[in-house]
């Protein structure tokens, strides 16, 4: 396991709390010496992997550059990131990217932990924290348009299990952007396969402004 991985798992240990925080904290300390120069919360898996692959189309390898991305595993957790990582904890440059619901969670907790006060929108990005409009599935469909989602999803190999979902009564009379956004959540791992694969299809002049303005802060 690689040292990014490794202080990635140390972190999220040390956050979650209980009987191995202690060792996990120290874990994560001595690694973050290692060359962690910046940490990337993000909610989820399928953000790491979209802003992952969105660096190495512009020839960025994050994890040798000292960007540590770390999905929250949901946004209600960003306070216990906060705590470990920001001014208490490792003290280290952060960032982040969160659906613009969760707003508010990030909001107070930034400034719960010293990184601003009454922030808006604009003192969040200056901070480098970036709002997805819905989420980031949302922003990758509407940058691509319904027909280059579906041909990504015809080169995943999955356009017959679109269709049946899209048969759906549920799903008959809505948009088709609805049903892709739906459709990459229907089974594990769906997500972070669509993100990856949606960015690597990218005009790289239509990538979502949270997106690549969160690339060009880290």
């Amino acid at each position: 396991m690689d040292e990014m991985r490794r202080f990635r798992r140390a972190l999220v240990a040390w956050a979650a709390g209980g009987a191995g925080a202690s060792a996990a904290a120290d874990e994560a300390r001595r690694l973050a010496g290692g060359g962690v120069r910046t940490v990337v919360l993000v909610e989820g898996s399928s953000d790491q992997v979209a802003l992952e692959a969105l660096a190495a189309r512009h020839g960025r390898d994050l994890a040798a550059q000292g960007v540590a991305v770390v999905p929250l595993g949901g946004a209600t957790n960003i306070g216990r990131f906060l705590d470990v990582c920001g001014p208490e904890g490792l003290g280290l440059p952060l960032a982040g990217l969160c659906d613009i619901g969760e707003e508010r969670h990030f909001r107070r907790h930034l400034e719960r932990v010293g990184l601003g006060s009454a922030l808006t929108r604009a003192g969040l990005e200056a901070l480098g924290f970036h709002l997805c409009v819905a989420d980031l599935e949302d922003e990758l469909i509407r940058a691509l348009g319904p027909e280059g989602v579906q041909q990504v999803i015809e080169a995943q190999g999955e356009t017959r299990p679109f269709r049946t979902f899209q048969g759906q009564p549920a799903q008959r009379e809505r948009p088709v952007e609805h049903q892709l956004r739906r459709f990459m959540g229907t089974h594990s791992g769906r997500k972070a396969l669509y993100a990856q694969a949606m960015v690597e299809h990218l005009d790289l002049a239509r990538v979502p402004r949270p997106l690549e303005r969160l690339l060009a802060h880290v």
